[in-house]
């Protein structure tokens, strides 16, 4: 007998019936004259709704995070959204906040970034392109900034910056490896100043991060304005305050900043704003989009980019500390394909993307051995932050009950607060009841505790006994080595008073080191340091280790090979 053939992600998001985005607004109080329509099923939320509802009570919190990630995916997006979908479900007032997707990575090698089966917000294909425009408007102004510099140094030079101390970059949202390091300004006088540059991708951009970071409108354009572009030359900072560049930037972003609305496939509010790659960048959606839904929910919940030693670290030290929420429960998103993967069983390197037919080989012993050890050290980094910690297991058709019977109880050997099966990706929000009713449970203990939490440092502590705390206690390292050049980039941000500022530390996915080959709960290896990068319109330095790019590169298949168009605009190929 033939086995029915499922729906694509983008078949599932064209059968659906989406209902007015006016009606998914008033479900968390927002009237229609609060919205700004941005098309068919999204729209912006006014500042002016926005001013009336960031001091409200807030609601709890939910921080969804993963294990590390593999080339197959474990889903976090989906069980993001299965849990708000769920949540709703069982009666509770839900929403969530998800990141905006990157054109690099739909173009590379992920595809689309929405979720995917019956666990997507709509308009699928929208959000996955073009979407309300923020990345464009980020490019706009990182951009901005950079022509403003330039055109600084050919007229005259003013500030009297030292052209070979430039540290500002330029920023595209597509992966080219080819534009990693460039010379500029060829041609001749009238083409400005000759200098080496290099571009990094939007997602990485300071602007993205400020954006992200920024309390309020007065915020951004104060954040803005501090962002360091270079030194001059008697050695001191140049701000783009000092080039007169920050205020034209904020009017590039005075729509960006806005959070944008859309909904499950379920007609749940869903909002997504700023903030992808939590390897290269903090990885997190916006602290005004999460403070906006906060007052408007009991439940929200949000997801940090790749795994919790990425992109769940930076949400506690750098977006908890400027929010002033910490999450109230930590669901960890597992699958029985990635602890196979990190027990051995695809042999050594994380980025090989095993068979369907290696995927589906019962291996038990596989499983345990990455539980003990990956799962494991995740669940435990996690609890050291004081939150309880629920162990989503995200099933698969091709995981056997003596697979999933191994992962959970390894789960609960490790510690987690609650172990829940969920099939969110093939049945939406009744996938994901048993995981719903765990999270309000565990939101109800955690508030009635009142334990504080507990980051890792205290935040005033210096770059590098940060940078030490993190790579210790998170990564399992014995310690860092900071190489001479950044050595000298630190002694540099001591001496301008940024000395204390947070870390986000940049290093591979694919580990909990900065060898994307080694799995598992690597030991015994020292974390190479090559760089640090002043953010401090963010208000963080980036801390560059191993051979981690900005800038990514495109696949030799790109998912971009597949995609194309009919002969009535229609999306042939694309997001699964």
């Amino acid at each position: 007998m033939r086995t029915a053939r499922m729906q694509s992600d983008l078949e599932i998001a064209r059968d659906a019936s989406p209902e007015p985005i006016g009606d998914i607004a008033w479900k968390l109080g927002i009237g229609g004259k609060e919205i700004m329509a941005m098309g068919h099923g999204k729209a912006k939320i006014t500042w002016e709704a926005l001013k009336g509802r960031l001091d409200r009570p807030q609601g709890s919190l939910i921080l969804v995070t993963s294990v590390n990630p593999t080339p197959f995916g474990e889903g976090k997006t989906v069980t993001t959204i299965g849990l708000t979908q769920a949540l709703n479900r069982i009666g509770k007032r839900a929403t969530c906040v998800i990141r905006e997707p990157s054109m690099g990575p739909v173009f590379g090698i992920k595809g689309g970034a929405a979720g995917g089966g019956h666990s997507q917000v709509l308009p699928m294909e929208d959000i996955n392109l073009h979407f309300t425009g923020d990345l464009h408007a980020v490019t706009s102004a990182h951009n901005l900034l950079s022509s403003m510099l330039d055109n600084h140094l050919k007229h005259g030079n003013d500030e009297n910056i030292d052209s070979t101390r430039v540290m500002w970059p330029r920023v595209i949202d597509l992966n080219d490896r080819s534009l990693r390091n460039i010379t500029i300004g060829l041609g001749g006088p009238a083409n400005g100043m000759a200098r080496e540059d290099r571009f990094d991708i939007t997602a990485a951009s300071e602007v993205m991060a400020i954006l992200v970071l920024a309390a309020d409108y007065a915020d951004l354009r104060t954040r803005l304005g501090d962002i360091v572009v270079g030194q001059r030359m008697d050695g001191t900072p140049v701000k783009a305050n000092d080039i007169k560049a920050a205020g034209a930037m904020a009017l590039l972003l005075r729509e960006a900043f806005l959070p944008n609305l859309v909904q499950t496939l379920e007609g749940d509010p869903a909002f997504i704003h700023g903030g992808p790659f939590a390897n290269i960048a903090h990885g997190n959606s916006s602290i005004i989009a999460d403070r906006l839904a906060l007052g408007a929910a009991d439940y929200v919940v949000t997801e940090a980019g790749f795994g919790s030693d990425m992109g769940a670290e930076k949400f506690m030290h750098i977006k908890a500390h400027y929010s002033g929420k910490s999450p109230d429960c930590v669901v960890l998103n597992v699958t029985v394909r990635s602890m196979k993967l990190h027990g051995g069983a695809f042999g050594d390197r994380a980025a090989r993307r095993p068979s369907s037919k290696e995927i589906a080989k019962e291996n038990v012993d596989a499983v345990r051995e990455g539980a003990i050890s990956n799962l494991d050290r995740h669940i435990r980094n996690m609890k050291a932050f004081s939150v309880p910690v629920i162990v989503s297991v995200n099933r698969f058709a091709s995981d056997t009950d003596a697979e999933l019977d191994c992962l959970i109880a390894c789960a609960r050997a490790s510690g987690a607060t609650e172990v829940c099966l969920t099939e969110v990706h093939t049945n939406g929000g009744e996938g994901g009841s048993a995981l719903a009713k765990a999270v309000v449970g565990s939101c109800k203990d955690h508030l009635a505790a009142g334990r504080p939490f507990t980051p890792l440092f205290n935040h005033d502590a210096p770059v590098e006994e940060k940078a030490l705390r993190i790579a210790t206690r998170v990564y399992g390292a014995d310690g860092i080595n900071i190489t001479a050049k950044a050595d000298r980039q630190l002694k540099q941000l001591r001496s301008w008073g940024y000395g204390s500022l947070q870390v986000c530390m940049a290093k591979t996915q694919y580990s909990f080191s900065h060898d994307a080959n080694l799995l598992g709960a690597p030991s015994g290896f020292e974390v190479p340091i090559k760089e640090f990068r002043l953010n401090a319109g963010a208000g963080f330095v980036v801390a560059i280790l191993g051979e981690i790019m900005t800038m990514p590169g495109l696949p030799k298949s790109a998912a971009a090979c597949d995609m194309d168009m009919d002969e009535d605009g229609n999306l042939v190929g694309v997001f699964g």
